[in-house]
C-alpha cells in the first residue's frame, strides 16, 4: 500500500470517487457482444452512474437508447441521447411537465401500470403537441409495481390505443427480485419465461401484440436469452459492478470499475482502521456478499467494511497482519454501486493509477 505522498491520486481530496475507464470499456464491450450474440436490444439503465458521458460511452458500444427513473436523469441523458425510456410510473404535474420539456427530436417512452398513470400522461402530451410510447409493467415476481394478471395487462393496453397523446408500444417488468447466485438461477428463469408467456399470449391474441419486450437486470444478465419473448435488456450495475454483482457471480472482482478513495485517518482501536470515507460517501447499505459488511477493499477484498458512520469508515483488519499507517490509501467497493455514486459530485476517471479527467454526476437528486 502506497503512502499518501507516493500516489499518483495524491491531488484528489478524499473521499473521492473512482472510475476504472480501461474496467469500464471491458464491461461494456462484454454486454455488447452478448446482446449482438442473443439478438437483444441493449438499454441500460443509467441509475447507476448518472452521467451523461458514460452513457455516451454506452451509446458508442451499441446501445440503442438510455432507461432512467428520474425527470433530472431524463434531462441529463436527453442531451447524449434522442431516445430515453423513463422506467419509472410518470406520476405528477411536476414530473410531467419536466418530461414534456425534453426535446422535441426525443423518442420519450415511459411504463406505467394504471389508468391514472395513463390519463395524466396522455393529458400532458397533448398539451405538449407530442406522442409518448407507453410500456404496460408488468410484475413479473417482484412485488412492487406492475399489473398483476394478464386480463389487465390487455385492458390498459387496450385504454392506450384509445388514449390521445400517446402510443402503445409493448411491456415492460424488472426481475429484481431474481439475486441468486448466476449459476442458480435456472429454475427461476424457467418460471419467468411461463409466467411472460401468459401475458404475451393474452396480448398477442387480442390484437396488441408487444413490439417491445423490455427487461432483465445485472444479476440475470448474462442469462437473460433463456427468458423466451425478451427483446431488450435493461442493465445498469454491469457497467461499473460491485460488490453484490461479484457475489452472485455475475462479474469477476477484476470487472469492478467503480471505487471510493479513502485515507487512513485513525489505528487507534486494535484490530480497526478508521477511513474518511463513511456513510455519506459508501451508502450504508447491507449487500449479498459472505461476512456482511458494508464494502472491501479493491486491492485486499478480504478486508471489510464493517461498520459506518457518516464521516468514519471501520475496515476490519482482524483476520489479517496488514496494518496501515495513518496517511495511506485504500480503495473501497461498496456493496451497492448505484447508492454510492449519488452521494458524490463528480466521478474522477482513471487510466491506470492516473486520473486523466472527472465527470459531473450531473442528475444526481431528483
Amino acid at each position: 500500500m502506497r503512502r499518501m505522498d507516493d500516489s499518483p491520486l495524491d491531488a484528489l481530496v478524499t473521499p473521492a470517487a473512482l472510475v476504472d475507464l480501461d474496467r469500464v470499456e471491458a464491461n461494456l464491450r462484454r454486454v455488447a457482444d452478448y446482446t449482438r450474440e442473443h439478438g437483444l436490444r441493449w438499454r441500460p439503465h443509467t441509475k447507476t452512474h448518472k452521467t451523461a458521458e458514460l452513457t455516451a460511452l454506452q451509446l458508442a458500444a451499441g446501445a440503442v437508447g438510455a432507461t432512467v427513473a428520474t425527470p433530472r436523469e431524463a434531462e441529463v441523458m436527453s442531451t447524449v441521447s434522442d431516445d430515453v425510456l423513463l422506467a419509472y410510473p410518470p406520476v405528477g404535474r411536476g414530473r410531467l411537465a419536466r418530461l414534456m420539456a425534453l426535446p422535441a427530436g426525443t423518442r420519450l417512452t415511459v411504463a406505467l401500470d394504471s389508468s391514472e398513470a395513463l390519463d395524466g400522461l396522455g393529458r400532458a402530451a397533448r398539451d405538449a403537441g407530442r406522442t409518448v410510447g407507453v410500456l404496460v409493467e408488468l410484475d413479473m415476481g417482484m412485488r412492487r409495481v406492475g399489473v398483476q394478471s394478464p386480463d389487465d395487462a390487455v385492458a390498459l393496453a387496450r385504454a392506450i390505443t384509445t388514449t390521445g397523446g400517446v402510443a402503445y408500444r409493448g411491456v415492460i417488468f424488472y426481475p429484481g427480485h431474481l439475486r441468486a447466485a448466476v449459476s442458480e438461477q435456472g429454475a427461476s428463469l424457467v418460471e419467468q419465461t411461463t409466467r411472460l408467456g401468459g401475458f404475451l399470449d393474452a396480448l398477442t391474441a387480442a390484437g396488441l401484440r408487444p413490439e417491445v419486450v423490455s427487461g432483465g437486470s445485472t444479476p440475470t444478465l448474462w442469462r437473460s436469452h433463456e427468458v423466451a419473448g425478451l427483446t431488450e435488456i435493461r442493465p445498469g450495475i454491469n457497467v461499473l459492478n460491485d460488490r453484490n454483482t461479484a457475489a452472485v457471480g455475475a462479474c469477476a472482482w477484476s470487472e469492478c470499475a467503480f471505487s471510493v478513495l479513502a485515507t487512513v485517518v485513525s489505528t487507534a482501536v486494535p484490530g480497526q482502521v478508521v477511513i474518511d470515507a463513511g456513510s455519506k460517501a459508501l451508502a450504508k447499505e447491507e449487500g449479498l456478499a459472505a461476512g456482511g459488511g458494508y464494502g472491501a477493499l479493491l486491492d485486499r477484498p478480504d478486508v471489510l467494511v464493517r461498520g459506518l458512520s457518516e464521516e468514519h469508515g471501520l475496515l476490519d483488519v482482524s483476520a489479517t497482519t496488514w496494518r496501515p499507517r495513518v496517511g495511506e490509501r485504500v480503495r473501497v467497493v461498496p456493496n451497492h454501486v448505484c447508492a454510492a455514486v449519488n452521494l458524490h459530485e463528480r466521478l474522477h476517471v482513471l487510466r491506470g493509477d492516473a486520473v486523466t479527467t472527472s465527470w459531473a454526476v450531473a442528475a444526481r437528486g431528483w
